[in-house]
């Protein structure tokens, strides 16, 4: 069993990782350059971590945990369905926009087919978080009762990446959440129920 690495260390390696993959191939980055930027020994991180995916899916994990975070917190108390999802849209393009290097690791850095195959992808706290929320709209009668609750929630975070990416090529011109009001309801529309008043 080893021994937890210390704060000070863990933090510049933290650094290294979110510096070096947000702006480089992550297949030509590699442990001896976080070694290097972190001031970390090689054989420290290989014994913690034992490869460059399992690294950099470690630090995802925390990253992608503490937006889980910040959202379970922010939706206390919210009881309205369409305001809940709203407000959780923000919430993505707020913590991206605050944190693009992590932003740019999980949307275009990171080969999908790789991170797929590591247990961290799947985010099961904030999935299962996002599913339920679908589910119960679609009991309500508020989303789309014919389409799975998993496709409503792939349509939802197909488009926050899809507004990180254009956002970052086009030279993040304004704030990413200016968009969020006019994205959410038409993302809205799209996967409200259709038979439901007001849709």
């Amino acid at each position: 069993m080893l021994a937890p690495l210390k704060p000070e260390v863990y933090q510049r390696l933290e650094q290294a990782v979110l510096d070096i993959f947000s702006h480089s191939d992550f297949h030509k980055a590699n442990i001896r350059d976080v070694a290097n930027r972190a001031g970390v020994s090689f054989s420290t991180i290989y014994k913690h971590y034992g490869s460059k995916e399992r690294l950099v899916f470690a630090f995802v994990d925390v990253w992608l945990g503490k937006l889980t975070e910040r959202i379970y917190d922010h939706l206390q108390g919210i009881e309205d369905l369409k305001e809940k999802m709203r407000k959780v849209l923000w919430l993505q393009l707020d913590y991206y926009e605050r944190n693009p290097g992590l932003a740019r690791i999980i949307f275009m850095t990171l080969p999908m087919k790789t991170w797929m195959a590591d247990e961290t992808f799947k985010q099961k706290k904030m999935i299962n978080m996002y599913l339920e929320v679908m589910r119960k709209g679609q009991k309500e009668g508020q989303l789309n009762p014919n389409v799975r609750a998993g496709v409503l929630l792939d349509f939802m975070l197909g488009n926050v990446q899809r507004a990180f990416t254009m956002w970052i090529s086009r030279g993040q011109q304004g704030r990413l959440t200016d968009q969020a009001g006019t994205l959410f309801e038409m993302i809205w529309r799209a996967i409200s129920n259709p038979e439901a008043d007001g849709n």
